[in-house]
């Protein structure tokens, strides 16, 4: 039996000619080189413009995050020089952010870029936890890392005052636990404790390392021992507060008490 013969499809033969003949776009050397040169021209213009033309430059420098008027964002602005002019572009953030960390009231700092005109500035100011009373009558205030950061004629509100009211044995044992070290133990005292206890305190009296005590604002104190144990000290004292008695002691925090 003789086969039917299969007869070419003329869409297809149509479409294969088509394909064949029709033009390709092609450029020439010359047309790469001119569109090359062209966008190189146009990256050059933008970065003329992002870099070092008065287009983008920085216009306003907003500072947030500052508490009071001890540390004001004229202060802010003034520590940055001439880092707050010209381009926002070329503005060093790494810079800025060391020339406000500077400041001594500063404990964080951070800078970015608020296109197209702003240099934004972040900054955590230092919070007092204690002040330390200086030998000429003064109070430094200092952080819960012991940084001091302020030295005033007074001492800030609603922080207790850490004084040295050292014992001979104390005194004699200075080589081992000097000032500072003493020091540091009361602002640790200071800095655990809860607001509402923080409140109470009007001073951390250093008698040595392990006799540490504090003087509440009514007269009471509490004997606190040393540094150690600190927040469990914290936690005993404030449930021991609502039991109104004129000494208080967590030197042992599991076996406290209260007389007087």
């Amino acid at each position: 039996m003789a086969e039917t013969p299969v007869l070419d499809d003329p869409l297809e033969d149509e479409e294969e000619a088509e394909e064949r003949f029709a033009p390709r776009l092609r450029l020439s050397r010359r047309g790469i080189v001119v569109l090359s040169a062209l966008g190189a021209l146009f990256l050059g213009a933008l970065g003329w413009l992002v870099f070092f033309s008065s287009v983008l430059d920085v216009r306003v420098v907003a500072v947030q995050g500052l508490t009071g008027d001890k540390l004001t964002a004229h202060q802010v602005r003034e520590v940055l020089g001439g880092g707050q002019h010209g381009p926002l572009a070329r503005v060093d953030l790494a810079e800025a952010e060391r020339r406000v960390a500077a400041l001594p009231r500063v404990a964080k700092v951070e800078v970015w870029r608020g296109w197209p005109h702003t240099l934004r500035i972040k900054v955590v100011e230092r919070r007092a936890v204690a002040a330390v009373k200086t030998e000429d009558g003064k109070f430094t205030q200092v952080d819960s890392t012991g940084f001091g950061f302020a030295t005033e004629d007074t001492p800030p509100a609603g922080v207790p005052v850490v004084e040295l009211a050292l014992s001979q044995q104390a005194n004699d044992a200075l080589a081992v636990f000097g000032k500072p070290e003493l020091v540091r133990a009361a602002v640790t005292v200071a800095a655990g404790l809860p607001p509402e206890v923080a409140k109470l305190a009007g001073a951390v009296v250093v008698h040595s390392y392990d006799d540490i005590q504090l003087q509440l604002a009514d007269g009471a104190v509490v004997r606190w021992g040393s540094a150690e144990r600190t927040p469990r000290k914290a936690l005993v004292l404030a449930a021991l507060l609502p039991r109104k008695s004129k000494i208080y002691d967590v030197s042992a925090p599991d076996a406290p008490g209260i007389g007087g």
